[in-house]
């Protein structure tokens, strides 16, 4: 899948739709993305809608023919969604089985029924992370605000440290770890390997979110010291039902995928032997549409019916749960149109011009960018997909690992502080009772020591590798 994509990528990239000097590429691409921004954050106009407007301004500014912007921009889009959308579609109806069989709660109770004292901050992050594999992160918030709540106002816990390490373990997941769909479009773009970047994925997100996660939630329960608000506390979603799946059988269906998928990765490195046969078997089983699908028909059973669903209500859960990624499935596609935007007007070979005389290193170059999209736009999927369309020629030539890590540097920049015009931000400021001073203290931070410290093992990893 991720291999024909890219090919289809190279083959429509291969003469550039301008014969633009640098320069005036240089200027476009400020352009198109200072268009993204404004409409984004100045206009609240839908990012879908900011990101088609912006790429067509990118092959205006950068002197395209109107045709031609357009077919780059509907040639992206649709490899991209061809790409992607069936992971991220798997991904929603798995996150969806879980939340409503109680299964999530399940795993939360268990965990918790183990955990108390100094153990909770651990607990909780331990929690956030193996929910956080499956779920959107804003989805992840909503089912985990209710047990942070709960926690902090039982156990007369500081709310910032039970929050902020729940809060750390979904959002590392969502910025490094496929099959979110920020990490799922750069491992596409740059044509790296899912099985390796998965694998360092881990390696980088378990010391990251341990740092930002239990060992900051030190400092920011003594800069911010809130009650968890009664009004805030809503009613969880397993609440209603008279059973819900086990513990045991709820973590290994969540565990399904990225098992699958790494034994597959292990099988590559070990045998490396394409006719092999134990590696045919792996390769399918082991590519992420398959491990996906098989774990959401897994589920269906394991976590559906054991919750006493029948087919028609399993039927609806499935229903219900494509609905709310129509936005984030056209906003994937758009800004793969706007990468293939970047690179049809040739922008790739003019950052090879730029860089190959710079001291900078790639993987920090990339998580640069990342940053300043993030910083700009707000959004940490917008500024992983425009930082994979910019820096994917300079992965020509690298190694499997190496390119995996140049995903890493891109989830890790996408992450760098949350502000004001993150809506994540303010799910955050509402649900925990802060003001916005209070929130850029706690969550805003908490989301830079993220960024820093994963380019950082990044980086490390890199020297080892």
């Amino acid at each position: 899948m991720t291999s024909l994509s890219v090919e289809i990528l190279a083959a429509d990239a291969a003469e550039p739709i301008t014969s633009a000097g640098n320069a005036q590429l240089g200027i476009a691409v400020l352009a198109g993305i200072a268009v993204i921004v404004l409409l984004i954050t100045k206009f609240k106009l839908h990012p879908f809608l900011a990101l088609t407007i912006g790429s067509l301004g990118l092959g205006a500014f950068a002197g395209a023919p109107l045709a031609a912007a357009i077919k780059s921009f509907s040639t992206g889009l649709g490899n991209t969604v061809a790409g992607v959308g069936v992971l991220i579609a798997l991904g929603a109806i798995l996150g969806k089985l879980l939340a409503d069989s109680g299964g999530a709660d399940q795993i939360v109770d268990t965990i918790l029924a183990r955990a108390s004292g100094r153990a909770m901050p651990w607990a909780m992050v331990l929690i956030a992370s193996v929910i956080g594999l499956p779920l959107f992160f804003e989805v992840g918030i909503v089912l985990l605000i209710p047990v942070v709540l709960l926690v902090a106002k039982r156990g007369n816990y500081s709310l910032m440290r039970i929050g902020i390490p729940a809060l750390a373990g979904l959002s590392v997941m969502h910025g490094l770890i496929p099959p979110h769909p920020g990490p799922l479009v750069a491992i596409d773009a740059v044509d790296a390997n899912l099985g390796v970047t998965l694998a360092l994925g881990l390696v980088v997100a378990v010391p990251t979110v341990i740092i930002a996660g239990p060992l900051f939630s030190r400092y920011a329960a003594r800069w911010v010291d809130v009650p968890a608000p009664d009004n805030m506390i809503p009613v969880r979603p397993s609440e209603d039902l008279e059973k819900r799946p086990g513990f045991g059988v709820t973590v290994a269906t969540v565990m399904l995928p990225v098992v699958l998928m790494l034994v597959k990765a292990l099988v590559d490195i070990v045998v490396d032997d394409p006719e092999n046969g134990l590696q045919k078997v792996t390769d399918v089983i082991g590519s992420p549409m398959i491990a996906l699908l098989a774990s959401v028909i897994v589920a269906l059973f394991t976590l559906g019916r054991a919750a006493g669903f029948g087919k028609e209500r399993l039927s609806t859960i499935v229903e219900k749960s494509l609905g709310p990624i129509a936005g984030v499935l056209m906003i994937v596609g758009a800004g793969g149109g706007f990468k293939q935007t970047l690179i049809d007007i040739g922008v790739g070979q003019m950052i090879l011009d730029f860089s190959k005389d710079w001291a900078i290193p790639t993987l920090l170059l990339a998580w640069l960018i990342a940053v300043a999209i993030r910083l700009a736009t707000g959004s940490a999927t917008v500024a992983t997909i425009s930082a994979a369309g910019l820096v994917a020629p300079l992965a020509e030539g690298m190694s499997t690992s190496h390119t995996a890590l140049l995903v890493l540097a891109i989830g890790a920049g996408s992450l760098f502080f949350s502000h004001v015009n993150d809506a994540g931000f303010w799910l955050v400021k509402e649900y925990f009772g802060m003001d916005v001073g209070q929130t850029v203290k706690t969550w805003s931070v908490m989301e830079t020591i993220i960024s820093v410290v994963g380019i950082v093992f990044v980086l490390l990893l890199s020297l080892v590798l």
